[in-house]
């Protein structure tokens, strides 16, 4: 008898404890969907089909989100990191920023402010009139800004 009430009352412990860390803000979840990566506050995706700029930010749109927007290198490598696992290698990658509204005044299209620049050497220049922003770019694999009708793989990002 004394050991069935224990194991109640443990029982009852347990879902008293799951139940209020639910409210508890303190217990952290990752609130990313499905093949989403956490990341600062942030949640991540690497989509691997190619589109142009315009193509890939609909498309982050249409997943709630747009695409990436950096704001320093432990960010960027992350991404990287991100991008690393699912090809194992760097490919150039569509991120969110753009200069298309004026030559030379980048933004990204989540609407952060443009405040991280990880140019490559002579970057940006606007070669043929581009202005949208690719990660991995050159030896360093660092910014470049490339015409908007390529087509590219992208990272989507949207908050959890």
């Amino acid at each position: 008898m004394k050991m069935m009430l224990t194991v109640t009352l443990l029982v009852c412990a347990m879902m008293a404890l799951t139940s209020a860390a639910g409210d508890n803000p303190v217990v952290k979840r990752s609130t990313c969907p499905s093949g989403w990566t956490h990341y600062d506050g942030r949640c991540f995706i690497y989509i691997p089909t190619s589109m142009t700029w315009t193509h890939a930010e609909k498309h982050c749109q249409s997943q709630g989100g747009n695409l990436a927007s950096v704001h320093s290198f432990q960010e960027y490598h992350e991404i990287q990191s991100m991008i690393n696992i699912r090809t194992h290698s760097y490919p150039l990658t569509w991120i969110g920023g753009y200069d298309a509204t004026q030559e030379g005044v980048w933004f990204w299209s989540d609407g952060t402010p443009f405040k991280f620049y990880y140019w490559d050497v002579g970057q940006p220049d606007n070669y043929k009139n581009s202005h949208c922003l690719v990660m991995n770019f050159g030896d360093k694999k660092k910014f470049d800004d490339q015409l908007c009708g390529n087509r590219r793989p992208f990272v989507c990002a949207k908050k959890p």
